[in-house]
């Protein structure tokens, strides 16, 4: 059975909306961090540290993608943005932004892993609400 993260924009979040394309920056981003990493361990870190390449169907333009890998203990994470209507204590309904990351059911241990990396940085660099696979929530924005 596929499992689901989510990462959430909240009102402290940095952005309110997220696109795809501003996720696949952030990808590309992170790819580039950490091969620099390998550069100053000379070591060919960047094929080890998220050997992932982004794929995207014509039918989920816009909306979704998916990370590929052909490596042997890797072999895919979704991405996807959507938003959900949240109704507050005072009965005001406000649209909130999410990320969905989910691992389909041919994902490995080294998918669930990297996925992990992946949502914890991306949810540090939007100042975000981070669910894990697991159920457990991690805050990465400032909170009163």
């Amino acid at each position: 059975m596929a499992t689901n993260a989510y990462i959430k924009l909240v009102p402290a979040s940095l952005k309110e909306n997220v696109t795809t394309d501003e996720i696949k920056e952030l990808f590309h981003y992170y790819k580039d961090i950490t091969a620099k990493t390998g550069k100053q361990l000379d070591w060919q870190y960047e094929a080890s540290a998220f050997p992932y390449e982004i794929k995207e169907e014509p039918s989920g333009k816009g909306t979704w993608f998916y990370l590929y890998s052909n490596q042997d203990r890797y072999h895919a994470i979704l991405l996807g943005v959507d938003h959900e209507t949240l109704v507050d204590s005072d009965g005001n309904e406000n649209i909130q932004t999410y990320i969905q990351i989910t691992l389909p059911e041919s994902s490995t241990f080294g998918d669930k892993g990297k996925a992990n990396e992946f949502c914890k940085f991306l949810a540090k660099k939007l100042q975000a609400e981070l669910h894990l696979f697991n159920g457990r929530i991690m805050y990465y924005y400032p909170r009163k």
